[in-house]
Formats: structure tokens, sequence, C-alpha cells
């Protein structure tokens, strides 16, 4: 971690609590994707080349504990509405949280947000048990509606802390949380479900997102100016770095001109192809593992960890990389943006399409997801930090708008799984693979024909105001000329 002053650097700190945010709110979200397995009554094959065998040693050495919860009778069907419905709130509170973050500072915005996450997140299991399916889709809703604000203010807090040379490794420092967080969701799921009761995944995790609210409201701070325990010097250094583009008071979103962005248009669906195959692959990959290849529970939980944490070194390599060419003026910052985000949806694309013709070759089947995965790692210097160089004084709404777009995949996904592979067979499976991979084409391809690395003009806020001031204008002309008519 950088020193400043003879200080740690505060933005690194951050960027530190920053992932951990990022990396509890996947926790919560995911780890129901695997422990759904445990919790629902498992569908029944008559062996076919359309199925895998279990593998005797995994059915004899990596059961579960023996179980003494009543496993509920949920189909197919209703396992994708209890998976989408997070998504349902979450899509919700997206825009007010990036009005709220650029108005009143992100830190509360983002820490309240996951502390009822993590409340929602304990409570799971009694809900399950008064509820059943309805009640855990209630509950989900909720959960989504708290962590809606998220990335919204996570954007808005990077926009504060983070000067342009370094957008590239911090940002996808912060959010490559999700990888993470997916991994530990996805392996400490498989191995608390090895030994205990499924209830337990949800106490652990919930129990893990209070405590880091805790933290975080301690020792972080909206924008530097408010930090009681950073050093004058990075004070100077940020202000230095960020004063021309970032302002802590900006004017009120100039939506009219940002809704008109061919950049910003190009950005939503870019961030709509790569939701639809990263939440494709987050919310039912451990089915995938489970269901067709008959993996048991702690292996489930291990194969299913792996491509992300593969994904989360390639991210953090990527980054670096990406800032390194910039700043040596090796390609444009456009250009570095583009060619993370086709690496990131080609790339993925392909493999995840291998994987599904790989049979019931388990280490192949494996080794492919992880190389898609490792590929998608570069969406992050790719189009993730893109909205920050848009626009880093409306960055959290911008985030909101883009994230939220993107996030109505999730509702989506679900519910194609479940129509389309209700039997969990390969062939339903290649299916679902290859609508992934027609929709990474198509996103990438708007995103290459219209996005740009450069500040775009309705940032400027002399330019918002200006643009008020002569609308308003305007309409007193109109309003008088009418007057003099009548």
């Amino acid at each position: 971690m950088k020193i400043a002053g003879g200080r740690l650097s505060q933005r690194w700190i951050f960027a530190f609590m920053g992932f951990l945010a990022i990396l509890n709110a996947y926790t919560m979200r995911v780890c129901l994707s695997i422990t759904i397995t445990e919790m629902a009554v498992s569908i029944e094959h008559n062996y076919t080349d359309d199925t895998c065998r279990y593998d005797l040693t995994e059915k004899e050495n990596g059961t579960a504990v023996n179980s003494t919860k009543v496993k509920y009778d949920w189909d197919e069907r209703t396992q994708g509405l209890i998976l989408s419905s997070f998504f349902w709130g979450y899509i919700l509170t997206h825009i007010p949280g990036g009005i709220l973050s650029e108005k009143f500072g992100g830190k509360y915005t983002l820490s309240l947000g996951i502390l009822s996450t993590a409340i929602f997140t304990l409570l799971t299991p009694l809900v399950v048990q008064w509820g059943d399916a309805v009640g855990l889709i209630v509950l989900r809703i909720f959960m989504g509606l708290g962590e809606g604000t998220t990335f919204p203010a996570l954007n808005a807090l990077l926009a504060q802390w983070t000067p342009p040379e370094e957008r590239s490794i911090i940002g996808s420092l912060v959010f490559a949380g999700a990888q993470l967080g997916t991994v530990f969701a996805n392996l400490v799921s498989g191995l608390i479900l090895h030994e205990y009761e499924w209830p337990a995944v949800f106490y652990v995790f919930g129990s893990i997102g209070v405590l880091w609210f805790v933290v975080f409201v301690l020792i972080c701070y909206s924008n530097p100016y408010e930090h009681p325990f950073i050093s004058e010097r990075e004070v100077k250094f940020l202000h230095e770095r960020m004063n021309e583009h970032t302002h802590t008071k900006p004017p009120p979103v100039p939506w009219r001109h940002m809704l008109r962005s061919g950049p910003l248009w190009a950005l939503i669906a870019a961030q709509i192809g790569h939701d639809w195959g990263f939440f494709t692959l987050v919310t039912d990959l451990p089915k995938y593992m489970s269901s067709v290849l008959k993996y048991s529970i702690k292996s489930n939980g291990l194969v299913s960890a792996l491509p992300y944490l593969v994904m989360w070194f390639c991210s953090i390599g990527s980054s670096w990389l990406a800032d390194w060419m910039i700043i040596k003026g090796i390609m444009s910052r456009t250009n570095v943006r583009k060619l993370g985000t086709t690496i990131a949806s080609i790339g993925p694309g392909i493999f995840i399409i291998a994987a599904s013709y790989s049979s019931c070759d388990r280490t192949l089947v494996v080794a492919m997801f992880t190389i898609g995965m490792a590929l998608m790692g570069t969406f992050y210097p790719g189009m993730k930090v893109n909205g920050l160089d848009l626009s880093p004084n409306y960055s959290g709404t911008l985030m909101a708008l883009v994230n939220g777009m993107g996030a109505l995949t999730g509702i989506i996904t679900p519910y194609i799984v479940g129509e389309l592979a209700s039997e969990q067979t390969m062939t339903q499976w290649r299916n679902v693979f290859w609508i992934v991979l027609a929709v990474f084409i198509l996103t990438n391809a708007i995103f290459i024909a219209y996005a740009s690395g450069e500040v775009q003009y309705w940032n400027d806020p002399d330019f918002v105001i200006r643009d008020r001031e002569e609308r308003s204008r305007k309409k007193k002309d109109k309003k008088a000329k009418l007057a003099e008519k009548a």
C-alpha cells in the first residue's frame, strides 16, 4: 500500500475497503446459487448420452453432511424465479443511489446498502422456513433494493479518490471484488455445506457484511477534503490531478445531453453483453456442475470458484497493462477500452461454447470455463472504468444508468435457463450458451462502433450551468412573445 507524507495513502485504503464492499455484496448475492442445490430436491436422470454419470469417488467421498433440513420441492422454473428476484429490487435503487451519492457523498449510500443486505442475508433461513419460495422471493427483492446502491455509490467515490493515471488499476481492484466475492461464496459455501446445514452459509456471510459496515464507517470518507487522517501531501496531489474534471458539488445531472450521448449508449450495450454472460455463469454455473457434471457439493464449490479466481488475477494484470499502455502512449485510452471489452466478450463466448461440447470430461470442461472467465477479466480495464472516463462529475448517476440497464439481464437469464434447461441436459445448456455468445458479439460490435475514452462535454459544470441558463432564457422569451400576442 502506497505511502504519502509518512502515512498510509488514504486512496489505497479506500480502494481496499471498496474492494471488500463488492466482495461482501457478491458473497451475499451469490451464495444462494450453490446453496439452492442443497435446499431444493434434485432432478433424477435416467442416464443417456446427454447426461453424465456420478464419479464414484465424488459420490462416496464428497457427499454433504446428512441434512436434517426439509428439502423444498422447487422445480427449475421456481428456482429461476428465486435466483432472478434479487434483480427485481436491484435495478430500482440504482438511479436514486447515484443521485444521492453525488448530492450527499457516497459513504453512507454505500455502507447502509451493504448493511441492509447483510441483515436480510441473516434473516434468510427464518424467512424460508416461514414463507417457502414466496417468502424467499420477497426477501431477495429487498436484498436487491439494498445492494442496488453499491456500484453507483462506489463509482461516485472513485471519481473523488482516483487520479486519471491510476483509474484502471484502482477501479479494477475495486470492481474485481465481484470475482473474489464469487470465489469466496462458492468455495466457502461448498465447504460449509459439506460440514453443516445450509442456514450456516447465510449466517456466516451476513455476519461478515455487518463487520465490514462497522470498519468502513469508521475509516472511510466521501472525498479527500472531509478525511481527518489524510496527509496534506496526498490532498494536494489529488487536487492537482483531478481538479480540472472533478467537482465535489457539480450542478444537477444534464439528463438531456447525457441521454443523447453515443458513447454512453455504447457503454450500456457493453454492460448488457457482459452482464448477460456473467450473470448466466454466476447464477447457474453451480447448477451445471451439480446437475450436469454431477460434482459433489464440496467439489462443486471448488470448481465453481476456480474460473473467478483466475479472472481476478487476469483483471489485475490487464489493468496494470492498460494503464501502462495509456501512460506510454502506446494506445489511446479509447482503443484500450475497446480492446479490453472485445477480449472480454469474444473470448468467454467461444470458450463456454467449447465447454458445453466437451461432454463429460470434467477436467476439460473446467479448463474451458476457466480460460473463458480469465479472458473476461479484461472487461474491467475495458468498459467497466469507462464511465469514469466519460464523466467524473456524474459518474455515480452514469454508473447507476449503465449498471441498472445491465442488471435487467439478471432478471432475464435465470428465467431463460429455467425454460431452456428445465431437464438439465447438455443439449439444453448448449442452447443457453449459444445465446450468450450471440449477445456478446452484438453488444461488443456496438461498443466498438461508438465508444469513447474521452471526457464528454456535458461533464463540464460551466457548460451545464450555461445550458440551463440559455434554456431558461428561451422559455422566458417564448412566454413573453405569447403574452404580447395575447
